[in-house]
């Protein structure tokens, strides 16, 4: 017999009522939002209990290194998931790639040109990224700008933020006039602000596949296992959709 999955995840969630829990997820920056409107669904139809940290891929990596209680960790890369199941912190099975992102170059000025030929141009004060050693978008703009010949001379313009969302705060606040920064960032309800935005093209950097992974600690978690299963249901991939990413069905 095959269990069809769709019908699996709603006996999960209809079920949940009856064995509510509670469970810890680790979200990097850029998905902070549409996870927490996720986690708010699946409590509604679960009965489970979801808390959302937030923080750069690289640094909640460390923290589970160094035993932060977790139960899910959701990156921006893949690499820091995989890491964790060669260490033996992560359930093998569970890795996936739940979403990929789309990087975009971003200022608080609508009627800036925003683009290639500002960049080159180079006639703004500061350019906002994140940390590229912790924050993959961070690390897929700095790979945009060496591949367009402009990260040396750009870089004494640079700014860094911790993670992608500092990086958006930096042009929101006008301490930067331009910000590499995740298209959810730009399309999220909650930032307030239009501004004008270019989609960096994608062979300008590799690829942002964000993986999911469920933590060792939580293997027996029924919250937890439930949540993972959840952020493949038709419903989770419709609102990652409208965040601006894109969904990667059943890829690993």
């Amino acid at each position: 017999m095959r269990a069809v999955p769709g019908v699996v995840t709603a006996l999960l969630l209809a079920a949940g009522g009856a064995f509510a829990g509670e469970t810890t997820v680790a979200v990097a920056a850029n998905a902070a939002e549409v996870v927490e409107t996720l986690a708010a669904e699946f409590e509604r139809e679960s009965g489970h209990r979801v808390t959302v940290t937030v923080g750069s891929t690289g640094k909640l990596y460390a923290q589970i290194l160094h035993g932060a209680p977790f139960d899910l960790f959701l990156a921006a890369d893949q690499k820091r998931p995989r890491l964790l199941v060669e260490e033996g912190l992560a359930v093998e099975d569970s890795r996936r790639t739940y979403a990929i992102g789309r990087l975009v170059l971003w200022s608080l000025d609508a009627a800036m040109a925003v683009g290639e030929d500002l960049l080159r141009d180079g006639s703004f004060r500061r350019l906002a990224i994140a940390n590229p050693d912790l924050a993959p978008y961070g690390a897929a703009a700095r790979e945009t700008l060496r591949e367009l010949g402009l990260w040396e001379s750009l870089r004494p313009k640079i700014v860094l933020g911790e993670n992608v969302g500092q990086a958006f705060a930096m042009a929101a606040s006008g301490n930067a006039e331009l910000a590499f920064v995740s298209l959810a960032s730009v399309l999220s309800p909650r930032n307030g602000h239009e501004g004008s935005y270019w989609k960096v093209p994608e062979h300008l950097h590799t690829p942002i596949r964000q993986d999911a992974v469920l933590l060792s600690r939580a293997k027996y978690n029924p919250a937890a296992r439930d949540f993972h299963e959840f952020l493949n249901t038709p419903v989770a991939l419709k609102t990652l959709e409208s965040f601006g990413f894109v969904v990667a069905r059943g890829s690993r």
